[in-house]
């Protein structure tokens, strides 16, 4: 397996935090998973799987760049058993895609039809590393209102510093706004160019996150009943999506001719905790 070396200095001005580093074994759980999907049929399975195309007319947050596609095979497939996100460099129109807003660049974002919660998550994944690409591997509840609902973030990347990936929470109180957002940084330098584990261990006193088997964050609930600190206690959707560009992935300005970009999910399994 391919050294992680962990990042321990602290980032600022980026949406991802380095101040929970923890190195501690993960262990999967044993049986047969409560969810997967190991992208072996002939086409996205949309009783898994939904698209998210909510935003596309006004457009999405962070300043992303991107049209999210609804089941359109350029944007999202099942090739040689793997989930492909494709991010692509090209001009729509409002004649066949009537929620279209102007964008660029086209590209696609799946959410978990089934909200899943406390348990153990892992995601197997090789990332695009092409600047103004931006994959991530999150979760976030059915309802509410941002940052206080909370959200997860398995895996982030930006392809502008590639090969450095964040795990971060988001809430009320704890957030990259206020730039006191809770997570950490690890430096995989064959992201790229190999697959690899994302996992998440969520329980009620404590959120960690690692990479093959290996924790680099945990986040421990130490204000229990605070919901601004901790509104960690219900379930969310499992979200994977590349976005191009945004006030993070296009920080350092977005590369036109490296499109294709592609994010490959070899599978998804999710462990209901007992």
């Amino acid at each position: 397996m391919t050294m992680i070396l962990l990042a321990m200095a602290l980032q600022t001005a980026t949406l991802g935090a380095t101040n929970y580093t923890v190195d501690a074994p993960m262990t999967v759980p044993a049986g047969k998973p409560d969810l997967a999907d190991e992208f072996d049929g002939p086409r996205v399975d949309t009783r898994v799987w939904r698209y998210d195309t909510s935003r596309n007319a006004v457009g999405w947050a962070n300043n992303e760049k991107q049209y999210y596609a609804a089941d359109r095979r350029e944007n999202a497939r099942i090739e040689k058993g793997a989930l492909v996100i494709e991010a692509r460099r090209e001009t729509l129109s409002k004649d066949r895609f009537a929620d279209w807003g102007g964008q660029g660049y086209s590209s696609a974002k799946l959410v978990s039809r089934e909200a899943l919660g406390y348990g153990f998550y892992s995601v197997r994944a090789q990332l695009p590393c092409e600047r103004g690409s931006w994959p991530a591997i999150w979760l976030l509840p059915e309802r509410g209102k941002w940052p206080d609902m909370g959200e997860i973030d398995i895996m982030e990347m930006v392809g502008w510093d590639a090969g450095v990936v964040h795990g971060t929470l988001h809430s009320g109180d704890y957030n990259h706004m206020k730039g006191t957002q809770r997570g950490a940084q690890v430096r995989v330098p064959d992201a790229c160019t190999a697959y690899h584990d994302y996992q998440l261990d969520w329980r009620p006193d404590s959120i960690t996150i690692g990479i093959d088997g290996r924790a680099y964050m945990r986040v421990p609930n130490t204000q229990a009943g605070d919901k601004g600190a901790w509104p960690f206690d219900r379930p969310y959707h499992l979200i994977l999506n590349l976005a191009v560009g945004g006030d993070w992935g296009g920080k350092m300005g977005i590369d036109d001719s490296a499109f294709p970009m592609r994010f490959s999910i070899d599978h998804v399994r999710y462990w209901k905790a007992k």
